[in-house]
């Protein structure tokens, strides 16, 4: 397998997490890599940086959105700010270096919620042309 930084991804993640008003995201501490080669069947995947790790090595907490080149870059572009929207999901608003599992509490990560925060996403956008 091969990796790469994204930028394209990068710049795709800030726009959402700006747009989305995620202030609890450190969009500086989000690395967007690709992948080419991988034999998983996943869109993204989404890493964290473990807090023992973190202490161990006196290095702030870190996330990475890792997008699978063989399935992500053929999406359409609305298909693509989903599957990052439900990587930024996982992302506890503790900004501790865990993961939110896909079911947590009351809350899930699912289609349903992916898509209400999409839509959330294009009225901010249309409501920032229109001004």
């Amino acid at each position: 397998m091969q990796t790469e930084l994204a930028p394209d991804v990068q710049e795709r993640v800030n726009k959402i997490i700006h747009t989305l008003d995620l202030e609890y995201i450190n969009s500086l501490r989000i690395i967007c890599m690709r992948s080419k080669g991988s034999e998983a069947r996943a869109y993204a995947r989404i890493w964290n940086f473990p807090q023992i790790w973190q202490k161990a090595l006196d290095i702030k907490t870190y996330y990475i959105i890792e997008v699978l080149s063989e399935h992500f870059d053929n999406l359409p572009e609305e298909q693509k700010d989903k599957v990052i929207i439900h990587e930024l999901i996982h992302i506890p608003k503790t900004f501790s270096g865990a993961l939110r599992p896909h079911a947590y509490f009351d809350h899930r990560i699912d289609e349903k919620a992916v898509n209400e925060l999409y839509s959330k996403y294009i009225a901010s956008l249309r409501s920032f042309v229109e001004k």
